[in-house]
């Protein structure tokens, strides 16, 4: 019988098994991957960080890079695994957590890998669960290659001839930047009326605009952290209207059909698409969890990481509590608010 339980082994689990430890509890992080810093490495290859150096320690152990360098995936996986090895933080992988109930103030945990028990538990498993694709995507020809950026590394994925990126975020408008790089016909689907910020101002890193101004320590719950919470989010570090002014570059509106080869967009109709990458998003999965109360987006109810269940709680949310929350450097704020809460 442990204390914790934290399932998630990614820099929200992480941090939290360090104020545990700081605290003599006994735990256990299980996580589903079979390395440490698997959930960075999976991602696209060349995927780099948009906050710098200062901006990624984790609690009690400096990112091992100058100010100001922008980390790669690899380095960022890399310094997961030292932290686990530096604070000798237990880790059981290839564990899948499938079932989470509580019984007799006590909870059990079914995984691939048999049963625990802890008296707490902590899931940080973050919000990036099912890759989520539009119905019609299962309306297009089979000799049309599909990939969601969940699965996306790089260009020599596709096959030959021309690609459409679907999706207006972060993910998407850099994909397209790498697609579209080498001269490929690209159709871009999704909105172009974006909001971006460089990474740098007047010679300082945003981050540093960000922190002085405050703008990742609104709570949620105040009225200029709701308004950013609800605002549509700016691209980072990417110069979107470049991207679209390229000639290879098509921007087609939005993908509202397809049937075979035709592709059927706000703007115009496509028959020579033979790729596309989906950068849709993702839908979040807590069904695994008994009892959990769900708000209307299907993420838990909670305040700051506390669940409606006692003794369970979140970390790594978007905006659990800020917007800071969301970010490498931010997760170990929440996660000392937490380790104040246990009881």
């Amino acid at each position: 019988m442990l204390d914790f339980i934290i399932i998630g082994a990614a820099q929200a689990g992480l941090s939290m098994a360090y104020y545990l430890k700081q605290q003599g509890k006994s735990y256990l992080v299980l996580d589903k991957e079979n390395e440490v810093g698997a959930s960075w490495l999976n991602r696209w290859d060349s995927l780099t960080l948009f906050t710098p150096t200062e901006f990624n320690h984790l609690a009690g152990m400096p990112f091992p890079a100058k100010k100001g360098y922008y980390p790669n995936k690899y380095e960022v996986a890399s310094y997961f695994k030292a932290y686990v090895n530096e604070f000798s933080i237990p880790v059981q992988l290839n564990c899948l957590v499938e079932k989470i109930e509580k019984r007799d103030g006590k909870f059990i945990l079914t995984s691939n890998n048999g049963i625990y028990e802890a008296k707490q538990v902590v899931v940080a498993t973050g919000p990036f669960h099912i890759p989520y694709t539009p119905p019609c995507s299962k309306l297009m020809s089979k000799d049309i290659f599909q990939i969601h950026s969940n699965y996306y590394k790089n260009p020599k994925q596709l096959q030959e001839g021309p690609a459409m990126v679907v999706g207006a975020g972060d993910s998407g408008f850099q994909i397209l930047d790498e697609i579209s790089d080498n001269g490929r016909k690209t159709y871009f689907s999704g909105d172009t009326d974006v909001k971006t910020l460089p990474q740098e101002i007047l010679g300082k890193t945003l981050w540093w605009w960000f922190t002085i101004t405050g703008f990742l320590s609104f709570s949620k719950n105040s009225w200029i952290g709701n308004k950013i919470n609800h605002s549509k989010q700016p691209v980072i570090g990417t110069d979107v209207k470049e991207i679209l002014a390229r000639p290879q570059v098509t921007a087609v509106g939005r993908t509202n059909d397809a049937h075979d080869y035709i592709i059927e967009t706000e703007k115009k109709q496509l028959t020579d698409v033979r790729n596309v990458i989906w950068a849709t998003g993702y839908r979040p999965n807590f069904s695994w969890i008994e009892g959990l109360e769900l708000d209307h987006e299907g993420y838990p109810k909670h305040k700051r990481g506390v669940s409606t269940i006692e003794g369970l709680y979140f970390i790594g949310l978007p905006w659990l509590h800020t917007r800071g929350s969301a970010t490498l450097g931010g997760i170990k704020k929440d996660a000392e608010y937490l380790s104040k809460q246990i009881k």
